[in-house]
């Protein structure tokens, strides 16, 4: 029997299993969730299949997504990344990174956790859609549109509502599944 999955995925194994094995699925580890959003701001004008591809790449050269190690990044580490063949060379990405995770630990500081702080933007629980077609989905909403204010008013870089969004859905946040694929169900129960 066939699996029914969610149309953005079908058809290339490593999207395939990431679907069915990350994406939506609710992340309150802070870093978990540091890493979505390190990978959803080098996808910004992407594809998330690009990403994908070059993850293992990105683990390496970020010390396995380390915001401690990250935020103390000096400058000729900063140059060492930017000839890192692995991942996206992009300058003001990887710049933004650093002031990310520095910015990252602040908001631990002040929440508790940055699970705390994310999360309370939809009361602790994802919002369960009725996605239909993926294609259905919005690149928005208000509550990216919020959280991602809020984020640039901290001083993160790169956290645009679309990127926002995304983070949202890849963690769970919000479950984007389309409701005949088979991970709808199972992610309202989480």
């Amino acid at each position: 029997m066939q699996i029914k999955r969610c149309g953005w995925c079908e058809g290339d194994a490593l999207y395939e299993a990431y679907h069915d094995n990350e994406w939506g699925v609710p992340v309150y580890d802070d870093k978990t969730i540091f890493e979505f959003l390190i990978l959803e701001t080098f996808q910004a004008g992407l594809s998330w299949i690009t990403i994908l591809r070059k993850r293992e790449n990105f683990r390496e050269a970020f010390d396995d997504f380390d915001y401690r190690k990250i935020a103390e990044y000096s400058e000729d580490k900063i140059q060492e990344l930017l000839q890192n063949e692995g991942i996206i060379r992009n300058k003001l990405k990887v710049r933004a990174t650093v002031t990310n995770a520095q910015l990252f630990m602040d908001l631990q500081k002040e929440f508790g956790s940055f699970s705390d702080y994310i999360w309370s933007f939809v009361d602790g629980k994802p919002i369960q859609n009725e996605i239909e077609n993926y294609k259905q989905a919005p690149a928005t909403t208000e509550i990216s549109d919020c959280l991602s204010k809020d984020l640039k008013k901290r001083g993160f870089k790169f956290v645009g509502s679309t990127v926002v969004y995304a983070h949202m859905q890849a963690t769970g946040m919000v479950n984007d599944h389309e409701v005949s694929c088979f991970r709808y169900e199972e992610m309202k129960k989480l």
